[in-house]
């Protein structure tokens, strides 16, 4: 179906709260709450692995201003988990909220509640802390089966059968394959076999964590937060708080920001117990450090590819094995891992005969991690696309020569992907759209300029998925207002990916009016329907769907009362925007009327809510290719170009949709080149501010090109398909091609940095 026989759908409206935010006016946590409440702070551990032996609070509650200070020793001893997840919560249940064992450098040891910053900056300082100091484990090719434990208690718990076993430090582990590996492998005419690392990136996203709790009229804990998952977060405070979920409110008002770091509840625990035990409202507003050593950051991982092919540069057999490093705490911990394989392997679907996919997710002394953009297949595809480009080099074969002759088509069966079959693929088309936008076989050839310096390309393509298959949920309730508008109600959440005006969007097509007649409600506990919450990808595939059905469903109410009220048979009404019209005498009603008569001796309700769920996730494609200028002299890396063709099955803002791919990228590049983080022999994080930990900016991205080839998905909204995450998985492995190009010299760790390069270490 062609874009162009939609009104709505397809086109570059402008974000609904863009005017809102471009003028400053109040849309944030702190924005919206009062600031006349007790102020929330954490004492952080210095140590890595350390036992509290004594802690003394009695001369800090002297400060004036003080309300109260907690440890470990106030709070429930039930084990909980921070991951923003659909229940039963595969992450394993391994945090107290203030725990007498601290895990990492940054792991909280005690709240301090005051009336401002300043007292509780004092008592702070005044607390006493006796540490017996633990040998740390700080490297997780050590953690599987070390005798140090992270997690020795007795009362952890996995809910999930996912290969958990706090005894050998593992979160996680399991193994699939499909077809004899090994024997492919030894009948293959070339072999490699590579390891690639990626570190704990940080979301960085400008707004940190924050959190505001009081007790609402009716006795209940209301949070105001800034979270992706505000029907996950209710449960997590639940547990965590051990109060029944009827108890919480959670509310969300605009995002500065998510990119994943907000799908764990990492700042709400802290005021909700102080507002909880006290009674008062509390706030509190993580620091850049905090954010940056205590946070939730993306999943360290190391991945061993073997790749066969043969001499023509068929792919027959892959092998990965994926080691995770969770850190402290289990969040994410178990499904970020999955990703790394199976958004991965079945690129090359076209013709692999074999695939083996095994991992294993310890448990470290270091910050925890989390949920970022990509989710584990970012890790994944830097390590099997910087495989396939280093066969490519060994075969003397065009890197895009060799995925053509591989790559995942329509119609694909997909054994490493769950099973699933591409109903939707414009992958092939991506690539050739892409290598004519870039001209690819121009820039590809090494060229040296008359500085010195070098010119080179990279590519690669990449994969990813539209909601978790047959878990995530997504509502929409459609309302009709007094004046003939509509009132969508969601649950989840814009984190300026700009939902809110997607699905506002797919309203005014379905009920064939215009945008602006569309308000989309604020996203709360107590009156938006149930949503998973804004993460894997799912927002515009799953709800949106659920939008649709949801204004289907509406309509045929409005047809009902407008049969009454125009005396006509329902079967015999046309729906037509504004308004109501009876085939059979051209007789009409309008939607302001029908608003009117709902009110009055009525028994139809205008108001419909559909809640959908997919058994599939079909994936959305990307190619992206890199034009890099190297200095040998410095190592520093300087990107010219970067061309991008997506496959998100119909765009429906292409703006916005541009707009995701271009931060993706640039995230992306951030990975590749510049985002370090460091621990030191004590494991302190070494980058705990802007100043060290390096991002990129706009003069750091060169000329961004995207575009998009469509494809119909039929399980999809308007043949929809996510875009939110695959866009951040293409840079690093392209940029590393680009620099072996340039240099000789693949590097298999990241961020490749200009000394790395410079001194030609890998």
């Amino acid at each position: 179906m062609n874009n162009n026989n939609f009104k709505t759908v397809g086109r570059g409206i402008r974000k609904k709260d863009s005017m809102q935010l471009l003028l400053g006016k109040p849309s944030y946590m702190d924005d919206l709450t009062p600031s006349d409440c007790l102020i929330v702070k954490v004492l952080r551990s210095p140590h890595a692995h350390a036992l509290i032996e004594d802690i003394d609070t009695q001369t800090a509650m002297k400060v004036p201003g003080i309300e109260c200070i907690f440890t470990y020793k106030d709070v429930p001893q039930t084990r909980y988990t921070q991951a923003g997840q659909t229940f039963p919560e595969p992450s394993p249940y391994d945090r107290l909220i203030l725990d007498r064992r601290v895990r990492f450098t940054g792991d909280a040891v005690a709240i301090i509640a005051g009336d401002d910053e300043q007292c509780v900056d004092k008592a702070m300082k005044l607390i006493k802390v006796k540490y017996n100091v633990l040998e740390p484990v700080l490297d997780f090719r050590t953690a599987k089966d070390n005798p140090i434990l992270v997690h020795p208690e007795d009362n952890w718990e996995a809910p999930c059968p996912v290969g958990a076993d706090n005894r050998r430090n593992l979160c996680a582990c399991d193994s699939t394959e499909d077809g004899d590996v090994e024997a492919v492998l030894s009948s293959c005419d070339y072999v490699i076999d590579r390891t690639y690392h990626t570190k704990a990136c940080q979301q960085a996203m400008m707004e940190t964590f924050r959190t505001y709790t009081e007790m609402d009229h009716f006795g209940r804990l209301h949070v105001v937060a800034s979270t992706q998952i505000i029907f996950h977060m209710r449960r997590i405070l639940s547990h965590a708080l051990r109060i029944p979920k009827s108890k919480i409110r959670v509310e969300k008002p605009r995002i500065g920001g998510g990119f994943g770091a907000k799908q764990s509840a990492v700042s709400e625990v802290y005021p909700a117990f102080v507002t909880y035990r006290t009674g008062k409202a509390a706030r509190i507003v993580y620091s850049r450090e905090e954010s940056q050593i205590a946070a939730s950051p993306r999943h360290e991982m190391e991945v061993r590819v073997r790749l066969g092919a043969d001499k023509d540069g068929r792919i027959r057999a892959m092998d990965v094995y994926t080691l995770s490093n969770t850190g402290a705490y289990g969040e994410h911990g178990p499904t970020t891992v999955g990703l790394s394989g199976h958004k991965s392997i079945p690129l090359y679907t076209g013709s692999l005969e074999a695939f083996r996919f095994a991992y294993d997710v310890v448990y470290t002394n270091t910050q925890a991690a989390g949920a970022y953009r990509g989710y584990g297949a970012t890790q994944g595809i830097f390590a099997v696309e910087s495989a396939v480009n280093e066969l490519a080099d060994i075969l003397d074969m065009d890197p895009v020569e060799i995925r053509e002759k591989n790559m995942v088509r329509e119609g694909m069966s997909m054994p490493a992907y769950y099973g699933e079959t591409t109903s939707a693929c414009a992958l092939d088309r991506c690539m050739s759209r892409c290598r004519e936008l870039f001209d690819w076989d121009a820039k590809f050839p090494v060229r040296e300029m008359p500085d010195g310096k070098v010119r080179t390309s990279g590519m690669a393509m990449a994969m990813q998925g539209s909601g978790i298959s047959g878990v995530d949920v997504g509502s929409a309730t459609i309302t009709l207002g007094d004046d003939g508008g509509y009132i969508l109600s969601i649950g989840a959440a814009d984190m300026g990916t700009g939902c809110d005006t997607i699905l506002a969007q797919m309203t005014a097509e379905c009920m064939d009016c215009h945008i602006d007649d569309v308000s989309v409600a604020s996203v709360d506990t107590d009156s938006s329907p149930y949503d998973s919450g804004s993460y894997a990808s799912s927002t515009t595939y799953i709800t949106g769907q659920a939008v649709v059905i949801a204004c289907d469903k509406l309509k045929n109410q409005l047809c009902q009362i407008a049969s009454e009220m125009l005396s006509c048979e329902a079967g015999s009404l046309e729906f037509g925007g504004d308004k109501i019209r009876c085939l059979e005498d051209d007789r009409e009603v309008s939607l302001r009327d029908i608003a009117y008569k709902a009110q009055c001796n009525n028994e139809i309700a205008v108001r419909a809510t559909a809640t959908h769920s997919s058994p599939v996730s079909p994936p959305p494609f990307m190619v992206g290719m890199v034009e890099i200028e190297l200095d040998r002299e410095t190592g520093g890396v300087e990107i010219l170009n970067y061309t991008a063709v997506v496959d998100c099955g119909t765009p429906i803002n292409p703006n916005l949709a541009r707009i995701q791919t271009e931060g993706g990228i640039v995230q992306g590049i951030g990975m590749a080149l510049y985002e370090d983080v460091t621990y030191s022999d004590k494991g302190k994080i070494e980058e705990n501010s802007f100043m060290q930990y390096k991002l990129p900016t706009r003069l750091d991205m060169g000329h961004l090109h995207v575009e998009f080839e469509s494809s119909w998905e039929p399980t999809g909204p308007f043949g929809a398909k996510s875009i939110g995450e695959i866009v951040i998985n293409t840079p690093s492995p392209a940029i590393a091609q680009a620099i072996y190009r340039a240099t000789g010299v693949w590097h298999r760790t990241l961020p490749i940095t200009p000394e790395k390069i410079l001194f030609g270490k890998q």
